[in-house]
């Protein structure tokens, strides 16, 4: 069964400029821009005012009305994005041998040494627009950026690096984890 019509609101706050042509969507804040494409989507996108959208999906099966929530919300994501950043916190955690991690290239990069006692050194690249530094604590590093995505996919990488192989992984708990999901920037919710 079609919907005749779906439709949505997108807030943009102050300090934000969000211009949508053709589907694509540009945001542009105080930390920076983002830039992303939503031509495979079927949607109609109308400015209201200047701090106002709608995006409208016209007889839509269940599947294609999904997208119009998903649109907003990632447009959304990138106006968080460019107002407060996003930071990821991991931690390491080990029983025995000390996992040794060390931002290099200006925080392009991680090294991760000493895993579980190995003598490789495990090189893990952020993605663009992705930063990984100490966070001052023992065993602590944060990964920030603006784009929600590409910091969790550098945060994902470096957890995966860290995997215990052939091993009861119940008993061996050894590996960098995720233990915060933040803003680099304090909002008014927390």
């Amino acid at each position: 069964m079609k919907t005749i019509l779906a439709t949505r609101y997108i807030d943009v706050p102050e300090g934000v400029d969000v211009d949508i042509t053709c589907r694509n969507v540009k945001v542009t804040g105080k930390r920076g821009s983002l830039e992303r494409s939503f031509k495979h989507l079927q949607l109609e996108i109308t400015k209201v005012s200047d701090k106002k959208y709608r995006v409208d999906a016209w007889f839509s099966n269940k599947k294609a009305l999904a997208c119009v929530r998903t649109f907003c919300t990632h447009v959304k994501n990138m106006i968080k994005g460019v107002t407060y950043g996003y930071r990821y916190v991991l931690k390491s955690v080990y029983a025995h041998f000390p996992i040794n991690m060390t931002a290099t290239d200006g925080g392009k990069a991680l090294n991760v040494r000493n895993f579980l006692g190995e003598k490789v050194v495990r090189v893990i690249n952020m993605h663009n627009g992705v930063t990984v530094k100490a966070s001052g604590n023992k065993d602590e590093i944060f990964v920030e950026g603006n784009d929600i995505e590409l910091v969790s996919v550098s945060a994902a990488l470096i957890h995966q690096s860290c995997l215990v192989k052939k091993k009861d992984i119940r008993k061996f708990l050894d590996g960098i984890y995720v233990s915060d999901k933040t803003t680099v920037e304090s909002t008014e919710e927390q």
